[in-house]
């Protein structure tokens, strides 16, 4: 074992006896090395600066000979063109503004200058028949009601309101020749590229029926304004029994345009289908209304009679908005 060695967890092992190793012997200091014997070493001689090179003078290039240098000729340019504007280019008719009250509808961007031109006619002559019928139902009924029941004096008021209608339905059948003219540049007045089609003429006659259902809805309504006219005392006042006419007219009318449509259908017009959407929003409308009433003074009859016409409406355009399509070959 080396002397300082700590022992191990092993215990030595047997054999030779293991032999210290002798001391080292320190080494001997290192001599320096003798001088080297020879001819002593003598320094460089100083360099002299280099002598400058003997050469040519430079001398100045000579001048060219030759013809002397022109100027370049001006340049030829291509002859300004006068300034030609664009020719005016034809504006389109910009939509009429619209402003609250017109009691106009909005026009579609997409019609042309002939269609707008119509259906702005169609607007002002609507108007003039929805005043003459507005103001003449009244004024005939309630005034012959009054000169019946009263003074013959309402009888003026008969005739004031029969000249009313006349210029009602004067102005109607203007709006119908008008609308018939814009049915013939519109495509959905034509009959269907697709009528021959079985799903077309399925839609077409699927939404017969739905129209036919909506001539039923509005002749009801009207039966119903009639009969309950009586529990309001309509018929015992003049004014009462003008104002009655007068609503019971409103879906009398709708009941005639959907029967009209009907024939349409049969024949694969898409456009049969768009009033019907039309005058079931309106009835729809007038459901809400009635539910909104019956909920406001807790009344089941108005409650279920008005969310029953606004289920139906609701269900019968999203029938025809299909058939529609259908009809137009867009969806099968």
């Amino acid at each position: 074992m080396y002397p300082g060695q700590q022992q191990g967890p092993y215990p030595p092992q047997q054999g030779y006896p293991q032999q210290p190793y002798p001391p080292q012997q320190p080494y001997a200091p290192q001599q320096p090395y003798p001088p080297q014997q020879g001819s002593p070493q003598q320094p460089y001689p100083p360099q002299q600066p280099y002598a400058p090179q003997q050469g040519y003078p430079q001398q100045p290039y000579p001048p060219q000979q030759g013809s002397p240098q022109q100027p370049y000729p001006p340049q030829q340019g291509y002859p300004q063109q006068p300034y030609q504007p664009y020719p005016p280019q034809p504006q389109q008719p910009m939509a009429p503004q619209q402003n609250l009250g017109d009691a106009r509808m909005r026009l579609d961007p997409s019609l042309s200058a002939g269609q707008r031109e119509l259906v702005l006619k169609i607007q002002q002559t609507s108007k003039v028949y929805a005043f003459g019928f507005v103001l003449g139902i009244p004024l005939t009924f309630g005034g012959a009601h009054y000169g019946i029941t009263e003074k013959p004096i309402g009888f003026a008021g008969t005739a004031l309101g029969l000249v009313g209608l006349v210029v009602g339905v004067l102005a109607l059948m203007k709006a119908r020749g008008l609308k018939e003219q814009l049915r013939r540049l519109t495509p959905d007045a034509w009959r269907s590229p697709a009528a021959h089609l079985p799903s077309a003429r399925k839609a077409a006659t699927q939404a017969a029926y739905v129209n036919g259902v909506l001539v039923l809805l509005s002749l009801s309504a009207a039966g119903y304004l009639l009969v309950k006219g009586a529990d309001w005392g309509a018929y015992g006042n003049s004014f009462g029994f003008g104002g009655l006419m007068l609503a019971a007219f409103i879906p009398l009318g709708m009941g005639i345009a959907a029967a009209t449509t009907i024939p349409q259908l049969l024949q694969v017009v898409p456009a049969g289908a768009r009033v019907g959407q039309s005058l079931y929003s309106i009835i729809m409308a007038l459901g809400a209304l009635i539910l909104f009433n019956g909920i406001k003074g807790f009344d089941p009859l108005p409650i279920a009679v008005g969310g029953t016409v606004t289920a139906i409406c609701l269900g019968a355009m999203s029938i025809l908005g299909k058939a529609t399509k259908r009809m137009r070959g867009e969806s099968s």
